[in-house]
């Protein structure tokens, strides 16, 4: 006669000894095997959720971050997209500058221009460039800087060379210091020694890293150089591209840390126009690398007089006035051959 199965518990049949029900048998009341395959697949969506999150949080979080400034004229805009940098070193405190001067000034003023079609343009607009500002007399390009801000030197460049200003945006000195540090250093090139006070450069001739603070100074220092500010326009876009390729490294993506730490340092140093966001930022870095790159365009507009002295101003840089027209008109068109135009007048 069989014996029936023991209460709430099973049957010897289907028991292994010290072991798991045997196949085909119930599952033991309170246990739950495990589905791996369940619990890999929720894994690898919560994986893709965070490296999707993360760059959209990254870029939320530093698009608050931006300080926005009125900068932007409101003139009618002209083909293709136009970036006007500045490089502020503010005198605010009463400290006077190395030229003299109190209050705010721009050492840096580049024009970044992207073509619908040809070839992306980066031009360095010496400070010193002598030309019309509005409401005032004609000066120095960098007084319209220290007169009226960023509106008026908005007006004034686009008044020099026919291109409206669709970005504004300004970094301060400090900031150059922030950013070089916050990339562990660049290597910057010069072919002969300085030692030369007023920007505190210190170089021996060759190719070194510098840190923050050596690659502000490589950045300002004009007097030691014969070319001037067409020398010193050089070395500022010198030392923007070695930041550029370094923001291209492919391990900053596996690096959250330091890209917090950049973001934090670069736009902390940073003000905008009103309507730039971070994406327009991100496009500017693009459109630098192309200027930079073997197809792009760099350097100055024609210069005919590198110490032009009108009186009352100093010395001053005189613009061609017959090649500079066309000269922007083909930047604006994207027509300009590859390679550096400008500089000095041979």
């Amino acid at each position: 006669m069989a014996r029936a199965p023991r209460p709430g518990g099973p049957s010897r049949e289907n028991t292994r000894p010290g072991g798991p029900p045997a196949p085909g048998a119930p599952h033991a009341p309170g246990r739950v095997r495990p589905r791996w395959g369940r619990i890999i697949g929720i894994g690898l969506v919560l994986v893709l959720v965070l490296a999707l999150a993360w760059p959209i949080g990254l870029l939320i979080w530093a698009n608050g971050k931006i300080n926005h400034i009125e900068a932007l004229s409101g003139a009618p805009d002209t083909v293709g997209t136009t970036y006007l940098l500045a490089g502020s070193d503010s005198r605010a405190d009463g400290t006077v500058g190395e030229d003299g001067t109190e209050g705010a000034r721009t050492d840096t003023i580049m024009l970044l221009h992207v073509p619908e079609t040809g070839t992306t343009s980066l031009i360095s607009l010496p400070r010193d460039t002598y030309t019309e500002i509005p409401g005032n007399s004609a000066s120095k390009l960098n007084s319209s800087y220290s007169w009226g801000g960023a509106p008026l030197l908005v007006e004034t460049v686009e008044g020099l060379s026919g291109l409206t200003v669709d970005h504004y945006v300004e970094v301060g000195f400090g900031g150059v210091e922030q950013i070089v540090d916050a990339v562990g250093g660049v290597e910057l090139c010069l072919d002969y020694d300085v030692n030369e006070p007023m920007s505190g450069l210190v170089w021996t001739a060759g190719c070194s890293t510098a840190d923050g603070t050596t690659a502000l100074a490589f950045s300002r220092m004009r007097y030691a150089d014969i070319t001037g500010d067409i020398g010193r326009g050089e070395r500022q876009r010198q030392v923007i591209g070695a930041v550029t390729s370094k923001l291209q490294d492919p391990s900053l993506l596996l690096k959250p840390g330091a890209q917090v730490d950049l973001v934090g340092s670069g736009l902390g140093a940073v003000s905008t126009d009103e309507e730039t966001n971070i994406i327009d930022l991100g496009r500017l870095a693009l459109a630098f690398r192309d200027a930079n790159g073997a197809d792009g365009v760099t350097g100055t507009p024609p210069i005919s007089n590198p110490d032009y002295r009108p009186g009352g101003v100093g010395s001053t840089i005189l613009l061609d006035p017959e090649a500079t027209p066309q000269f922007w008109t083909d930047v604006r068109d994207g027509d300009l051959p590859a390679g550096t135009v400008g500089g000095m007048p041979q």
